[in-house]
């Protein structure tokens, strides 16, 4: 049976924090980007109105943002949340609220070639609800070299080449901590959209618009049926699904069709997509279809088990574990995919 498929995005700012658009032309730029959800994660603001906006369902979170570290993407709220300095104390409050929480940009680059400081999760014994494993703007800025003004006009002309993909250390870390944990602790890619303004030159110059930021890093919703029409409910679908892990996270850039991606596991009785568990028996395989051959990786419990350029494989699960899935074309990130737990 076809699933029903719905692209997103996710940690995007407006006019009410740091970014320079409102909902109707962010929306409007989501839906010309082939989107048809977004979610808006202001910096310390809880201000804009969620809804439908040109046919894109606009959902509303908050960045909770101390000055310098521990940034929080809470989801699921539904009323403004002061930060706190203590990463744990921002946990507890968003699920007080019955929402959860996303760390955002945990590792960004101590590194870096520019003067744009670092915004990184400070104890990685704090995990919250989820992470963000691959921050588009984050990975930009962490290889944006602004030493000289040729090496400035390739990072902006040859942007995508500077893209990297997920931080390592980042999925170090979010395999050490699904390993450890009872449950799925999902993964979202996010955009940081700002479409930032430069001044500096004779024409003002919109850095990363927010169509561009909305065909980079993307969410994969699939459902077994259509989403609902209100927005109540579609919201509610749609962040259950983030909330358990049910999204693979792909890089528009890399020109794939997500109707071309299948990532499941079988046994003998059902299929079972990200973010869902099962029962392994002697007929349970891990089947990747892409649409060409591509480098694939398939991760168990932190470790490499499969690593080779396909296009369809099966791979015969034998041990109980959580399963995930990365696919790069060449150096290019393509794919990362959320956990399958086995037991």
């Amino acid at each position: 049976m076809s699933r029903c498929n719905y692209l997103g995005a996710i940690h995007i700012h407006t006019r009410f924090s740091d970014g320079t658009g409102d909902v109707d032309s962010i929306s409007n730029a989501a839906k010309k980007a082939g989107l048809s959800w977004i979610i808006i994660t202001d910096h310390n603001s809880y201000d804009i109105k969620e809804g439908f906006y040109n046919g894109v369902c606009v959902i509303k979170g908050e960045e909770l943002s101390p000055p310098t570290e521990n940034h929080y993407l809470a989801l699921g709220i539904d009323k403004f949340l002061e930060y706190s300095e203590n990463p744990e104390q921002n946990v507890k409050n968003v699920r007080a609220q019955g929402g959860f929480g996303i760390v955002a940009h945990p590792d960004e680059s101590l590194q870096r070639k520019n003067n744009a400081a670092p915004i990184r999760w400070h104890d990685k014994s704090v995990v919250g609800d989820g992470i963000e494993i691959w921050n588009w703007f984050s990975d930009w800025a962490d290889n944006y070299d602004d030493t000289n003004i040729f090496k400035i006009a390739y990072s902006y002309v040859f942007r995508e080449n500077l893209i990297k993909g997920a931080h390592p250390e980042t999925l170090k870390w979010w395999d050490e901590v699904n390993k450890n944990s009872e449950k799925i602790i999902p993964a979202v890619g996010g955009v940081d959209a700002h479409a930032l303004k430069v001044r500096d030159y004779l024409i003002p110059v919109t850095i990363f618009p927010y169509k561009y930021c909305f065909e980079t890093t993307q969410n994969l919703l699939s459902f077994d049926e259509p989403l609902p029409i209100d927005f109540s409910s579609r919201k509610a679908k749609i962040l259950d699904a983030i909330r358990n892990g049910k999204n693979i996270i792909i890089n528009g850039k890399s020109k794939i069709n997500p109707l071309d991606i299948t990532i499941k596991i079988y046994n003998t009785n059902s299929v079972f997509n990200c973010g869902e568990t099962l029962y392994k028996d002697e007929n349970t395989f891990l089947t990747i279809d892409l649409p060409k051959r591509l480098d694939v990786k398939i991760v168990h419990d932190g470790e490499i088990v499969f690593n080779q350029k396909t296009k369809n494989f099966s791979y015969k699960v034998k041990n109980a574990g959580k399963y995930r899935v990365e696919v790069f074309d060449g150096k290019k990130p393509c794919i990362y995919s959320n956990p399958i737990q086995v037991f």
